[in-house]
């Protein structure tokens, strides 16, 4: 229950335009903005799908099972590691370094740990298929591939990659970029730099050059946009400026210019 309290109860003495910027980009990734999956599978959606309802559905999901996963994890490790906060950090440490010494001290962890890892698993596949889905999507559309060719290249690619890159908690440890490791690093440049970028020059190209009716046109096909006014000015001026800050706020902190 302390570690439950920990999660749950709000320290405001701590809360800061830092912890702000930290949620924002944290929701950021949650969501997968800026990746294509939300373009690639949209471009698959039936003409009377109601976009306006999926959208809810999709923050309603997104934050239950956010809520419910930190709620399984930060409370454990709170407790097993002796209320250590240090021992919250984030990122692919938490996952692969905290929770097994936390998976070790517990009774049947051996089990539980397997079934963390077993639903992991199924989480990263899943999430893998979204991602490859894009890649696949742009090369078939691109050199005109059969979806099977596309498949296998863009497969074998990412796990000769992914199999190099994973090696960075074991054999290639020695190797450091700015400090991290080799999957904290890859793991820093997609989602902290790329995708803000990504994003910020999408709501520049759609919002002031391409105009946001591209998107309202198709969200009215079977409906009214009821916010469709405040998704323009959010598109073209709240969005690009929310974006700018949190890729300062993502590079000065894996630069180690400021701290959460």
């Amino acid at each position: 229950m302390e570690g439950v309290k920990y999660y749950l109860l709000p320290d405001f003495s701590k809360f800061s335009a830092t912890t702000v910027l930290a949620a924002m980009g944290q929701l950021f990734y949650s969501m997968s903005l800026a990746m294509g999956i939300m373009i690639t599978y949209g471009s698959y959606m039936k003409k009377d799908c109601n976009l306006e309802k999926s959208v809810r559905q999709i923050e309603i999901f997104d934050t239950a099972i956010a809520f419910l996963a930190g709620l399984m994890i930060i409370p454990s490790v709170f407790v097993f590691s002796g209320g250590d906060e240090a021992a919250l950090g984030k990122g692919p440490s938490l996952m692969f370094v905290t929770l097994p010494k936390v998976f070790e001290d517990m009774t049947l962890g051996g089990v539980i740990g397997t079934v963390f890892f077993l639903l992991v698993l199924f989480a990263a596949l899943t999430s893998s298929i979204s991602l490859l889905e894009t890649n696949v999507s742009i090369i078939r559309d691109k050199l005109g591939w059969s979806r099977k060719k596309a498949t296998i290249s863009v497969a074998i690619y990412v796990l000769v990659l992914g199999a190099i890159v994973s090696l960075g908690f074991g054999p290639l440890s020695f190797i450091k970029i700015i400090g991290l490791g080799l999957l904290d690093f890859f793991d820093f440049l997609s989602n902290s730099v790329l995708m803000p970028i990504v994003a910020i020059l999408t709501c520049i190209c759609i919002g002031h050059f391409i105009g946001s009716n591209v998107v309202s046109d198709e969200v009215e096909l079977n409906g009214a946009f009821k916010f469709k006014k405040f998704y323009n000015i959010m598109l073209k001026w709240i969005a690009p400026i929310c974006l700018i800050l949190i890729l300062v706020f993502a590079v000065s902190e894996a630069m180690g210019w400021i701290t959460v």
